[in-house]
């Protein structure tokens, strides 16, 4: 069987390329023929991954369209004879964008209304949640499911150490980590707003890191930093660390204390994974997919009452015997993302389609 998988765009560290990545190479070792086709390919994977004008790319027994923004993939996929499997990773809803960039609430809306057009035509539609199954359920699809991101955790638990960066940020505050991109469904302001309260109610001592890209909403990333000025916070102990190298974002990981998510909009969410890999525990807002991925792991709450987060942080940082119990049951949540399962639910999805 020859099984493609499409992605409009190939960047390295990106998560549904990634999953593809480790998709691909799973169905080979289970003796299939299998490649990714993208519209954009970097410079350091066009070994692996092939451009999408590749005649090849509409060959497949089977062919797995990532779906997350609209592009051209979506209407050559629709006119595909046979094996079409769609996998929707979400689409933020455009609300979110309104404020601050009329470009992105545009692609956001226009990436639903895309969506919409291959109800009718796939095989199978998955989403990487039950979450996302429901949404695809709602706009009429059928034969539905669930195959969640592929995740390759050993890049956190296995990466090289960066003893200058360890030392920075192991100097006596606690450290609360967020992994994203700095845009307005993450809900960043909340994290301002939850830091003064901790500051105010539970400790002095904390710093609050924020690992991804900032540039995508200047607008929105400037509200972030002009709340921090209304409340008058110490500016060092907020740290935007823009990209970094995976080798650094492991000790970000290493290095704190507590894993925060007060994100209103995820369709899976994969830092909650990664934060459990590196057995930090989990405070999340349970919204959307979140309670979907943690499956009862991590420390889950709503509504979004901020107070009442503080302390749960508090308890998290210093409770022990809390932390222990915590970061015994995210390890086996992990479980379930491990290879075992994902070779499961591939050849389930193999025999479906074949």
């Amino acid at each position: 069987m020859i099984v493609n998988q499409w992605v409009p765009a190939a960047h390295k560290g990106d998560a549904i390329g990634d999953s593809a990545r480790r998709v691909r190479d799973l169905v080979r070792e289970l003796g299939h023929e299998a490649e990714i086709y993208a519209l954009t390919v970097d410079d350091d994977l066009r070994g692996e991954v092939r451009p999408f004008a590749d005649a090849a790319a509409g060959r497949g027994d089977l062919t797995v369209l990532h779906f997350a923004v609209p592009s051209p993939m979506t209407d050559a996929f629709a006119r595909l004879p046979r094996g079409r499997v769609l996998q929707y990773h979400n689409v933020t809803p455009a609300q979110f964008f309104a404020p601050y960039d009329a470009g992105i609430f545009r692609i956001a809306t226009l990436g639903r209304e895309e969506l919409q057009t291959l109800v009718g035509h796939t095989d199978v539609a998955l989403g990487d949640s039950e979450y996302n199954r429901l949404e695809l359920q709602a706009y009429g699809f059928s034969n539905t499911g669930v195959f969640p991101i592929a995740l390759d955790l050993g890049r956190i638990q296995n990466a090289p150490r960066r003893p200058a960066l360890e030392h920075l940020l192991n100097d006596g505050l606690l450290n609360f980590l967020f992994v994203g991109r700095i845009v307005p469904n993450k809900k960043i302001e909340d994290h301002i707003r939850l830091a003064e309260l901790y500051k105010r109610y539970i400790d002095p001592d904390y710093r609050f890191i924020f690992v991804g890209k900032t540039d995508g909403l200047p607008r929105y990333y400037n509200m972030v930093r002009s709340l921090m000025t209304e409340f008058r916070m110490p500016a060092d102990r907020f740290i935007f660390t823009g990209p970094v190298p995976e080798e650094d974002l492991a000790t970000y990981y290493r290095t704190a204390h507590v894993y925060i998510s007060l994100s209103e909009h995820e369709g899976f969410c994969v830092p909650l994974l990664e934060a459990m890999a590196a057995d930090v525990p989990v405070l999340a807002y349970a919204s959307t997919a979140v309670p979907d991925t943690l499956g009862g792991a991590g420390v889950q709450f709503a509504p979004k009452d901020l107070e009442y987060a503080a302390e749960l942080l508090g308890e998290l940082a210093f409770n022990d015997d809390l932390r222990a119990r915590v970061i015994a049951g995210q390890r086996r949540r992990l479980e379930d993302f491990g290879d075992a399962r994902l070779r499961a639910d591939l050849t389930r999805l193999l025999s479906m389609v074949h």
